[in-house]
């Protein structure tokens, strides 16, 4: 994919449309998280917005590099410090988020983590891409696009000189 290639956009507001439209979801389903398992960093965001929306105070995070441009990656996701601890989320109900499945593996690494110490894991994610190797449960919208995200369209602030 070029960089110039069409593009899904999502802004702050339609976010927060996001947001609630997969909490709905959640909650349509009977499942109860009793943590929020963020992927850090595109599933900060949506994370924290996940859990106030579902009343879920109990997150962790789960610092995962794999993404390093427009459709450029490592050739395998690495977690990076500090590291979470299985004995943190043990036997939960765990709802991992992220912005986007877009291959999956990310999101499949970080499952496959949760598998053998919770109760039940399931995942939630904004967008999800027909090449994704994880099922979601919950999805706000399919796209084979790649998706300018509010929080990371913008390059970072750097000092003024």
């Amino acid at each position: 994919m070029t960089s110039d290639a069409p593009r899904e956009v999502l802004t702050w507001d339609l976010f927060g449309t996001a947001v609630r439209e997969l909490a709905q979801q959640v909650a349509d389903s009977g499942y109860e998280p009793e943590v929020v398992l963020a992927i850090a960093r595109g599933g900060l965001v949506p994370g924290g917005a996940l859990a106030y929306a579902l009343g879920v105070k109990n997150t962790a995070v789960m610092n995962v590099e794999f993404y390093t441009g427009v459709d450029e990656r490592l050739p395998v996701p690495v977690v990076l410090p500090p590291v979470l601890q299985a004995v943190d989320i043990a036997g939960s109900r765990v709802l991992v988020v992220d912005d986007v499945a877009d291959s999956g593996r990310t999101l499949r690494m970080v499952l496959d983590f949760c598998a053998g110490h919770v109760s039940e894991v399931r995942s939630a994610v904004i967008y999800d891409k027909p090449r994704s190797i994880v099922a979601c449960e919950y999805v706000w919208k399919r796209t084979d696009r790649w998706i300018d995200f509010p929080w990371s369209a913008q390059g970072p602030v750097t000092a003024a000189r």
